[in-house]
């Protein structure tokens, strides 16, 4: 609730003195997305779909385990009234307060509480509001929850659990609500963590998640919660951990992302192919920890180039690990230095957002001079 007060208060800023709001011309424009989200073919696989976005996705993946799994609970601050981003709207309502609940503003119990509850045998759904504020749950996570089934020589472990977050920029959320923060936990051991690039992938990425018997962090792009619409399966299905997916082959140069960056590289590998006759193998890794080492490695085989580029900030970075690796596995195949297009290493900033965006412009000149090499 207090990160809801606080974009309120937010959007209370562009009034003036008066509490009256300047109103909009035709001038004035509202910050737009950096990218064109394209929905995939419908897939056929897991039986009828409907029309859903990225945030109805996640409800409805939340909706199957609730139905299916007696033992499912739902917590965080707000989610009993569907949450700041609605993805949890209406369930409170079909399964009981006692299934969907509120907790108090306090991630490390939030996170803690979940960790008592998976290790007593129930399916444990947590919602940190932001991903920004995850860190006061950090040590739950990463000494506790990381290290349970370790440290107790597996008798016990709380595998059960699940932790969702709102993750990324959105056009206008600055320091506080905009943050990538996966490669902190990809540092840590006993621990998955997920990043879809759309509806469907959200819903049997997060269905995969809940009924893997490890602990996982699932962060869903903010920005696609509204922005991507696909046909989404209504019946649960999974999709493979660890396994990322060729979105498109090519020959010259691999570019490598996961979550929103994905649909920049799509846009990249466009324009490479029409400006410079350049052929891109865009890869989503989906998977940040345990990554899929093997699919990247053998794309970087067949191009010679491996350009990466996720939001967080490049220092420590995850495409930094990602970037190692291949270097050790792929040395004497490589064209070219590996590149990685990021964010600055400084907050996240809000007018001055657009400049901070690895987009499709940044992504391109790094395209140019890697052919050029």
């Amino acid at each position: 609730m207090a990160a809801a007060v606080r974009l309120l208060l937010r959007a209370g800023s562009a009034c003036n003195a008066s509490s009256v709001c300047a109103p909009h011309t035709s001038t004035q424009r509202r910050h737009a997305a950096h990218f064109t989200f394209q929905p995939e073919p419908v897939p056929s696989q897991y039986g009828p779909t409907q029309k859903m976005n990225l945030f109805q996705s996640v409800t409805s993946a939340l909706d199957n385990t609730l139905a299916s799994d007696p033992t499912a609970v739902i917590f965080g601050e707000d989610v009993a009234f569907g949450g700041v981003f609605r993805c949890t709207v209406g369930l409170r309502d079909k399964y009981g307060k006692d299934r969907v609940f509120n907790t108090p503003l306090c991630e490390q119990g939030i996170v803690g509480f979940g960790i008592g509850l998976a290790v007593a045998g129930a399916t444990a759904i947590a919602e940190i509001q932001f991903a920004d504020y995850i860190f006061p749950a950090f040590d739950q996570i990463v000494n506790e929850a990381a290290k349970y089934r370790y440290r107790s020589g597996n008798l016990f472990d709380c595998g059960n659990l699940t932790i969702r977050a709102p993750w990324g920029c959105v056009g206008h959320g600055a320091l506080y609500h905009s943050q990538s923060p996966e490669a902190f936990f990809a540092h840590c051991p006993g621990i998955k963590i997920v990043i879809p690039r759309s509806p469907v992938q959200a819903k049997g990425l997060l269905l995969s998640c809940i009924i893997d018997k490890n602990p996982c962090i699932f962060f869903e792009p903010k920005i696609l919660y509204r922005a991507a619409v696909e046909q989404v399966p209504m019946e649960s299905y999974q999709i493979p951990l660890s396994q990322a997916e060729v979105l498109q082959e090519g020959s010259d140069i691999t570019l490598l992302a996961w979550g929103t960056q994905v649909h920049v590289m799509r846009e990249v590998a466009a324009m490479a192919q029409e400006k410079l006759g350049v052929s891109c193998e865009v890869i989503d890794l989906r998977t940040i920890q345990p990554w899929d080492i093997e699919t990247v490695c053998k794309s970087v085989v067949k191009t010679g180039r491996l350009l990466v580029s996720h939001e967080a900030p490049v220092t420590g970075g995850f495409a930094a690990e990602i970037s190692s690796t291949v270097q050790e596995e792929c040395f004497l195949n490589l064209e070219a230095p590996i590149t990685r297009v990021c964010g600055y290493d400084t907050p996240f900033p809000h007018i001055f957002e657009p400049f901070y965006i690895p987009d499709k412009w940044k992504c391109f000149d790094a395209v140019k001079r890697m052919i050029n090499y």
